[in-house]
């Protein structure tokens, strides 16, 4: 019998990274506002190496954190589709910019509830552990509603449309907290005794 290692912390990482990237993007940090620099990310570490590290949570019989990952992973791939240029012609085949906003919407609304059932699989987990579906859940949610509620580029009649900015920077904000506490749980899979000389504490609910 062979042993597996923990691949959790694998696939914590690659959605933190992907998270962190996109997220600072939403916020328009170092005023970078165009995504395509996520593509490369999102379909290869968040997407590819993530999705493998849920189906290797499936071989050490991990259901929580295969289901997790695994969709995550196939959640950034999906990011990276949408974003391509031309791949799939996704964006251009809507017959306006307000109709691609609010299909976006849907997508980002759909994932908003796939993450609240896995916060409810979380309560009896760590605090650090909870923080990062807590967090996640609530960027899908404010990312969904600025795509719900666009505004429009081109004033009294639009032909454009953007995602709402203040929540869109709300949905960077909670994304980049959910980065940074999955790399956080990501360290506390890690650290062990033959590797490094401290704990990383994540806390324990009371209940």
């Amino acid at each position: 019998k062979r042993n597996i290692g923990n691949p959790s912390p694998l696939g914590l990482c690659g959605f933190a990274l992907t998270t962190f990237l996109l997220s600072s993007i939403n916020m328009g940090v170092l005023g970078v506002t165009t995504p395509a620099i996520v593509i490369s990310s999102a379909a290869a570490y968040g997407g590819l190496v993530q999705l493998l590290a849920g189906m290797w949570e499936m071989a050490i019989g991990n259901t929580f954190g295969a289901t997790a990952l695994s969709s995550y992973g196939g959640f950034w791939i999906s990011i990276a589709i949408i974003l391509t240029p031309g791949s799939f012609n996704i964006v251009d085949s809507y017959s306006n910019s307000e109709e691609f906003q609010h299909a976006f919407a849907l997508f980002l609304f759909g994932w908003f509830i796939f993450t609240t059932i896995l916060l409810f699989c979380t309560l009896s987990s760590s605090v650090a552990f909870f923080t990062i579906f807590f967090t996640l859940d609530l960027a899908f949610l404010t990312l969904a509603l600025g795509r719900r509620f666009p505004h429009a580029v081109d004033g009294s009649q639009p032909t454009s449309w953007e995602p709402h900015a203040g929540l869109t920077y709300a949905g960077g904000v909670f994304g980049i907290l959910s980065a940074f506490a999955a790399w956080y749980n990501a360290l506390a899979g890690i650290v062990e005794h033959s590797n490094s000389r401290f704990t990383v504490p994540v806390g324990h609910f009371n209940w």
